[in-house]
Order: C-alpha cells, then structure tokens, then sequence
C-alpha cells in the first residue's frame, strides 16, 4: 500500500519488508479486469509496471474516471474499507506488471504502521493529494470546456496522452472519440481558443 512512499518516508521500509512476501506478483495483458463493478474489493493494487485505469459502466458505455501509472498504487477505496460493492472497475489498459497485497495483510500493515509517528502525517499527505486531485477533476468538469481538459492534460500530464489509448482518453475528457480528434486538430494548427 505504502510501497511508493519509502523514498520520502524510509522508516516504513522495516514494516514494509515484512509483507512483502504477501504480495502477489502478476504479470497481465491489456484488458485484464483486476476488480469488477459490484465486486467487494479484496486487494491493495500497486503497479509496477503499464497502466492501469479506473471506470464505471453509465447505460452500457464505459466512463474513465482516473489513470495509474508505475509506483501508483490504487483499489475502490469505499469498497476495500466498507466491503460494499465496488462502484468502478479497475483496468489494465496495456501490458503490466501488479502486485496485490490482500486486505488482511493491509489491515495488519496499518497496525503496525500506527506505531509509527510519522505514520499519521503520511495518510494526511496522502489523503490531501488524492482529495485535492479528486476537487480538481470536479471543478474541471465544471468550469473547462472539453478543449481546456485536453491542454490540461497536454501541459500537466503529457504521459497520459502519450500511453493512453485514444478512445479512453475520450472517455475521461467526456467527448466523443470524433471530439477529441477535432480537438487535437484544432490544437495542432493552433487554433484553439481558450
């Protein structure tokens, strides 16, 4: 869970090693479903290697909510904590390694983890981020036009549109497949007004 935390906080790295034998190593192809909308999540997901995305399913057409890259780790928070069935789909979306630490091993590893003083600092850390990218992405939705998304993205996330299939790109900006190729040809001659 904490794994891509250690170069900032080294002294989790003895709690850490002690699950590490408790992690399940995979290696899968794109389209591997690592967790099912409906499904209770079971497993802390780190990523080692590819891409991984997160979706819901809106009257049979996928929606993108959020993309995970190497030393993200990632799982359907609210199911994972409340054992409710999962509102997303978690995703790989090209070829990846995945390492899954089962939520027995994760409620121990917190445990330990509490011990620790600066523990407390780190889920707070944490938890900011996440909920500041979360607001981030509402308020985008709501204030930016689809165009705006996209030079978002190109200026503050270009592995996205460099790794990302088209189509699923489309899906987290809202737009169509169509859309999104105006877009980019609006952007590329320059066009774009913002």
């Amino acid at each position: 869970m904490f794994f891509h935390f250690t170069d900032k906080f080294p002294q989790l790295i003895p709690y850490l090693d002690k699950y590490r034998a408790f992690l399940k190593r995979m290696e899968i192809s794109a389209k591997t479903v690592l967790l099912e909308e409906g499904s209770v999540s079971q497993n802390y997901i780190y990523v080692e290697k590819g891409c991984v995305r997160a979706f819901f399913n809106n009257n049979g057409e996928a929606k993108t909510v959020q993309f995970f890259f190497e030393n993200e780790g990632l799982t359907s928070f609210e199911s994972f904590t409340n054992n409710s069935p999962s509102l997303l789909t978690i995703e790989a979306i090209e070829p990846s390694v995945v390492h899954l630490l089962p939520k027995k091993y994760v409620n121990q590893l917190v445990k330990d983890l509490i011990k620790e003083p600066e523990f407390a600092q780190l889920i707070l850390q944490v938890s900011a981020g996440r909920q500041m990218h979360y607001m981030n992405e509402f308020f985008s939705f709501i204030r930016d036009t689809p165009e705006e998304r996209y030079q978002n993205l190109l200026n503050n996330r270009p592995h996205i549109i460099q790794r990302v299939p088209q189509h699923y790109i489309a899906s987290y900006l809202g737009v169509t497949t169509v859309h999104l190729s105006r877009i980019k040809s609006k952007i590329a001659k320059g066009k774009a007004h913002f």
